[in-house]
């Protein structure tokens, strides 16, 4: 099996499936000298792992990361860095009815039609199991990220369902089990998953991922755009099936004086374009936003067909996330730590001693030069009521 690869000089080759004996991946390209522990890994790993609530998959797993090579004396070598997590709590039982037959909205028959072989427990290589490896392997892109540039990547979960969540405060996303900027909204969202779950349906989620303090430059502007690998790293975590960059699909409603974001000395105005024009980056907060689809094991009847065609009817009754959304802020923010560290090392590799007489500015305006552009651009255009 191919496709099993991402990234271009910092690359994660992740193994295993969901109810093997273990998953794990190895990270190559990560450069000497970092710090390194178990537990600058766990930290992001503890924030995915099931059983964290009532809200997600009762699954018992402590996801605990090993390092097996790459790290010697607490500082990676610059060899490949192997990474382990074993499968402590699999049910594989659960899954005895749909060995013959596939689950609506899975990989179960597109896999079997490609490989004419599939493990059906727990989705085996297609399960979102998998993704915890990314999480591991995100981590330690975003140590070096942090560390060598002071990007800061979060993300934060803004729509539940049919419940959008109003930013308030990034130090509210970890003192819920939902990862919302908002602390006031839970006690909605966890009375709106109580009734989800007791019905047996499931349903999607918006998550947004803001990372500030990225330098100037990175990417390239035909085939190695930043936005483009970012976009194709985020859609490829399982269930995802929307990207947006920056506006996203707002901008088709935007008129060009709105969404283009004006610069003065002071820095840029505002950030329609999500913090990459031409693929390359602008210095402005990096800004993602995936949406989610709902779960698609429920335990409500599905038709569906077996492997001789026939039609069945399909439920799910193992341990299933009903919103996935809900473990999956650390996912897409270890998938943009991971692309943002792979384009810092491919511009260091060409552009590291490219220097301009133009000053960098900053990511943000302040209120006043902003209100004195406007002051300006009134003065410029009158009112036609009163010219």
């Amino acid at each position: 099996m191919s496709g099993n690869t991402l990234g271009t000089l910092y690359r994660v080759t992740s193994f295993g499936e969901s109810h093997g004996p273990a998953i794990g991946c190895v990270v190559d390209g990560c450069p000497p000298g970092l710090s390194l522990a178990a537990d600058d890994i766990q930290r992001d790993l503890d924030r995915r792992k099931p059983g964290t609530s009532r809200h997600v998959t009762q699954r018992r797993e402590s996801d605990t990361v090993e390092i097996l090579s790459g790290v010697f004396e607490g500082r990676t070598t610059g060899t490949p860095i192997a990474l382990l997590i074993r499968n402590e709590d699999p049910r594989s039982k659960d899954y005895a009815n749909i060995a013959n037959s596939f689950r609506p909205g899975h990989a179960d028959y597109a896999y079997w039609q490609k490989y004419g072989i599939r493990d059906y427990r727990g989705g085996g290589r297609s399960s979102a199991r998998e993704t915890a490896v990314r999480v591991a392997a995100g981590a330690i892109a975003r140590k070096w990220l942090a560390e060598r540039h002071g990007v800061a990547i979060r993300g934060h979960l803004v729509q539940l369902g049919p419940l959008t969540i109003p930013f308030q405060d990034w130090a509210e996303v970890g003192a819920n089990p939902f990862s919302v900027a908002n602390a006031g909204i839970v006690p909605e969202l966890e009375a709106f998953m109580d009734r989800l779950r007791k019905a047996g349906d499931s349903c999607g989620a918006k998550i947004t991922v803001v990372a500030s303090g990225v330098p100037v430059g990175w990417g390239e502007p035909v085939y190695g755009r930043l936005d483009a690998d970012l976009a194709g790293a985020l859609m490829g975590i399982n269930a995802v099936k929307g990207v947006e960059i920056g506006a996203g699909f707002a901008c088709v409603a935007q008129r060009g004086t709105e969404h283009s974001d004006e610069m003065t000395p002071q820095g840029f105005v505002s950030n329609s374009a999500g913090g990459v024009l031409g693929g390359i980056s602008t210095g402005q907060d990096v800004v993602a936003t995936i949406a989610v689809k709902p779960t698609s094991s429920i335990r409500l009847d599905r038709h569906s067909i077996d492997k001789a065609g026939n039609p069945v009817i399909v439920n799910t009754h193992g341990r299933h996330d009903p919103c996935v959304g809900i473990r999956a802020t650390p996912i897409a923010e270890a998938m943009v730590a991971i692309v943002l560290m792979d384009h810092a090392l491919r511009h260091r590799a060409q552009n590291a001693d490219v220097v301009t007489a133009t000053p960098r500015i900053a990511a943000q305006a302040p209120p006043d030069a902003i209100a004195a552009l406007r002051r300006a651009a009134a003065v410029d255009d009158p009112d036609p009521d009163e010219a």
